[in-house]
């Protein structure tokens, strides 16, 4: 998405550009692959086999209203996903709308992985890729290799793909199943097991709620009692026969008993970490210009260009979380449309309070039902415009 975003913003300033993607298709994240890495389901290498790590069930957990790029709203389609949390195939095909209506797919080159990025002395880039449809084996590329030089790099490979795991006396003598939410797909391989989930995150919650299902028991593990909102009390006392609440991972013992933090215990087949992403560059030599720290990249000016190699070399996407007023401040975007704002501060309450059910039962105030129903025609009158552009009638 970061990609796509920033191709569009670079064509419209008139810049002749490249987008490498590793991917059969653009998505990033949003193109679901049912595969996971299996040899490896810690995730432990890098760069991880596959990129995505999207379980099937997945839906958002912000409104379409509210998810859209400012100026290609993400509007329902006829026969499509209209829910306002959609799942992620309808996110994956909002973004080839995105890229339809925007020729963008003009200048980006699939099944392409870079292997190194480095500048040269000229302060140019010389890029190496390879092409991934040659790609026989998981140890060997056999594809051919292609090197490139640029006048400039963007970086936008996201950052929920690479594993962060904790640090749990005993991990590497466990003798059960251990994996990372990037391997998570569906629940059915964990049906009449014993699961440990690690992390309250979304992920986390989401993850133990549908595995509930078919497991036998799952226990869900938080930091501590801050993290339990009043909708995951809700889902415990609901489900209490099956999904359970402990504090912390002590330590994990051979036999394959799992201790938490008040010293009690269960002997688990499989332990889930729900425990967050790391950035990782591993293609991208800077000589040391930019380093990650404590899960932080930088020195990044504004999140995006790092002082001694700017304006060459730039990231996008490397904030997880801003403020409405940075994007006015700093970047010149419109306000957050007060309507907006309310909805996405409502669904937020609504999913604290009510995590079972947010995404298909939400109360709407009149000021937010008036909004929603301006953005749905203002939308259908953009699509058409838009289908009239790129379909002229006879």
């Amino acid at each position: 998405m970061a990609g796509l975003a920033a191709a569009h913003e670079l064509r419209r300033e008139g810049h002749d550009l490249t987008v490498l993607e590793q991917s059969g298709d653009i998505g990033g994240q949003w193109l679901y692959d049912p595969r996971s890495d299996g040899a490896d389901p810690l995730g432990t290498a890098a760069p991880v086999r596959v990129h995505s790590s999207i379980y099937a069930s997945l839906r958002l957990i912000s409104p379409r209203q509210t998810t859209g790029f400012t100026d290609f709203p993400f509007s329902p389609k006829n026969g499509r996903d209209n829910l306002r949390y959609p799942g992620h195939r309808e996110v994956h095909l909002y973004l080839k709308d995105f890229c339809d209506a925007f020729g963008l797919m003009e200048v980006v080159r699939l099944d392409t992985r870079v292997l190194r990025a480095a500048m040269t002395p000229t302060r140019q880039w010389a890029v190496r890729s390879v092409d991934l449809k040659e790609y026989q084996t998981d140890e060997k590329m056999f594809g051919a290799m292609v090197d490139e030089v640029f006048d400039a790099v963007v970086v936008a490979t996201g950052h929920y793909s690479q594993p962060r795991l904790p640090g749990i006396e005993g991990m590497e003598a466990w003798s059960g199943r251990q994996m990372h939410s990037h391997s998570y797909r569906v629940p059915e391989p964990f049906r009449g097991e014993v699961v440990v989930v690690v992390g309250c995150g979304e992920s986390g919650k989401d993850i133990a709620m549908e595995i509930r299902g078919v497991a036998k028991k799952v226990y869900l593990v938080a930091k501590s009692m801050e993290e339990v909102t009043p909708g995951l009390s809700k889902v415990l006392a609901k489900h209490g026969a099956d999904l359970h609440l402990q504090l912390q991972v002590k330590r994990l013992c051979e036999d394959g008993l799992v201790v938490f933090g008040d010293v009690s215990g269960v002997v688990a087949d499989t332990v889930i970490y729900c425990t967050g992403y790391s950035y990782s560059f591993p293609f991208l030599d800077t000589d040391g210009a930019i380093t990650i720290d404590d899960n932080r990249v930088g020195p990044l000016f504004e999140h995006v260009f790092p002082p001694s190699l700017a304006p060459s070399l730039s990231f996008v996407g490397v904030p997880k979380k801003y403020m409405d007023d940075f994007g006015g401040k700093y970047c010149g975007f419109p306000r957050v449309e007060r309507w907006k704002y309310e909805l996405l501060v409502s669904s937020v309450q609504n999913m604290v309070d009510n995590l079972e059910t947010f995404r298909d039962d939400y109360q709407d105030s009149d000021s937010i039902r008036k909004g929603v129903q301006e953005w749905y025609l203002s939308a259908q009158l953009q699509d058409g415009a838009s289908t009239r552009t790129l379909h002229p009638s006879p």
